[in-house]
């Protein structure tokens, strides 16, 4: 009679239930000019100050993506945070990088780019990309006193 094994087997790791929030940050430096040139520059001047300066001025950007959602039984991911940095290199960092928001970005053609417009622009960009979870904040720092948020559209 073959011998049996004593050993035991492992018990299948379990993942905890509940709404977890992932954040990935990244990093990009950009030119930019805010103006409206449906204004005039003294219109301009006094909204903007220096940053509408004809010649450009640049920052170097914080962008924070958070991401919410339930762990996955198998992984234990809401997503893992290696595609996050994809997602957010391929749909923000790569068309942004050292590029002139005002003239070298194609989905932000036609847009002032303040720090508001641009957390909803992006937001337009990384959410399809989503493999898993649900977008729940983008946030992008201009300075490290400076930002704004965006938590997607206000439902109808």
């Amino acid at each position: 009679m073959p011998k049996r094994s004593t050993r035991r087997q492992p018990a299948a790791p379990h993942v905890l239930r509940g709404t977890v929030f992932i954040t990935r940050q990244v990093h990009f430096n950009s030119a930019h000019r805010l103006h409206n040139p449906t204004k005039s520059q003294k219109w301009n001047e006094a909204q903007y100050g220096l940053c509408t300066n004809p010649h450009w001025h640049g920052h170097n950007y914080v962008l924070e993506v958070t991401v919410r959602g339930e762990p996955d039984p198998e992984t234990g991911y809401i997503l893992d945070l290696g595609e996050l940095k994809g997602i957010l290199h391929e749909a923000v960092v790569d068309k942004c990088d050292h590029r002139n928001l005002n003239t070298d970005v194609p989905f932000l053609r036609g847009i002032i780019p303040s720090t508001e417009n641009l957390v909803i622009a992006f937001w337009r960009e990384i959410e399809p990309r989503l493999t898993a979870g649900k977008l729940h904040r983008v946030r992008l720092y201009e300075t490290p006193r400076n930002f704004a948020e965006y938590f997607g559209p206000d439902p109808t």
